[in-house]
């Protein structure tokens, strides 16, 4: 769980923003550290990069606990997403999770990891809305493994997404008043 903590909590959007001139990411638009508060930034690169450093650090985390202690994954993908949702260093403010979950489904079983990106970048493209996308995946993440009889996989996933969810209650309460911004449209997500 420590190494998939220690992986998960690296902050690729403040050290990006920050590295290419893009100021302290924690002070533009949601002050979120993930992909979508990147784009406000107007650098589709760096969102871009991190979006993928974050799937990757979920990956990773799950991978090389693998490796090193077969049968401990789902302690070192709690630990993935907690980290980045959580992180010690920024006083645990982190990020909503949902990049990083996907690194984790897609280490743990790749067809659930497809399953996650068709509904996230699907329901994206069709609303425009990062959050709802974004909940959306992570909760089909675990209706699919019991769809396709990776039931030892529900429970983690499960709460994965719970944390996920969780992470989303304001976006939540601004979809339901009608005031969450879609991609691509300035304001506080």
């Amino acid at each position: 769980m420590l190494i998939g903590y220690l992986l998960g909590s690296i902050p690729f959007g403040i050290i990006l923003t920050r590295a290419f001139g893009a100021g302290d990411l924690r002070t533009i638009g949601s002050g979120n550290i993930g992909a979508t508060n990147v784009l406000r930034t107007g650098r589709k690169g760096l969102a871009a990069a991190t979006l993928l450093l974050d799937l990757a650090k979920g990956f990773a985390a799950v991978v090389i606990v693998h490796a090193i202690f077969p049968g401990e994954e789902p302690l070192a993908a709690a630990g993935a997403l907690i980290g980045h949702c959580y992180p010690v260093w920024l006083r645990f403010r982190g990020g909503k999770g949902v990049a990083t979950l996907m690194g984790i489904v897609l280490a743990l079983h790749w067809p659930l990891g497809l399953v996650f990106a068709i509904v996230w970048l699907g329901l994206l493209a069709l609303t425009r809305f990062s959050s709802l996308a974004g909940m959306i995946a992570a909760i089909s993440a675990p209706v699919a493994a019991a769809m396709t009889d990776a039931f030892d996989l529900v429970p983690l996933l499960m709460a994965l997404a719970g944390i996920v969810l969780w992470k989303h209650r304001a976006n939540i309460a601004r979809l339901v008043d009608g005031t969450e911004p879609r991609v691509g449209r300035s304001a506080d997500a």
